[in-house]
């Protein structure tokens, strides 16, 4: 079901035309969420904490692209573009936040199951 309405809200969220954004903006969405996701799994694999998993994927995305931001806005262009270095921050937080919610559910399940086989 949590699939469904998933699936369902981006589907509605593609077709509505309320906000303006760039493509390049997606990019640098997408990037932060992939910069997360891998920096959750690593750090979650070596220490299995949510909240250091979770800090510091989201502080490392953040980073990337202050990083990226302040390389471009110093040397490049001579701008610091702040509606990408918040896509990349939102990605950062959107990847976190979801590993964050999903990550461990099957270690509680099996603890209860556990549990109840051992009050029998």
């Amino acid at each position: 079901m949590k699939i469904i309405i998933t699936l369902l809200a981006f589907v509605f969220f593609n077709l509505s035309s309320s906000q303006v954004t760039l493509e390049d903006d997606g990019l640098h969405f997408a990037v932060g969420t992939a910069i997360s996701s891998g920096t959750y799994a690593l750090v979650y694999s070596k220490t299995k904490s949510k909240s250091k998993a979770f800090w510091y994927s989201f502080g490392l995305s953040s980073l990337a692209g202050f990083s990226k931001e302040f390389y471009d806005g110093n040397i490049i262009s001579g701008k610091f573009d702040t509606s990408e270095f918040v896509a990349t921050m939102l990605g950062g937080l959107t990847a976190s936040y979801t590993f964050n919610i999903f990550t461990g559910k099957q270690k509680k399940k099996k603890l209860k199951e556990e549990l109840a086989l051992l009050n029998l």
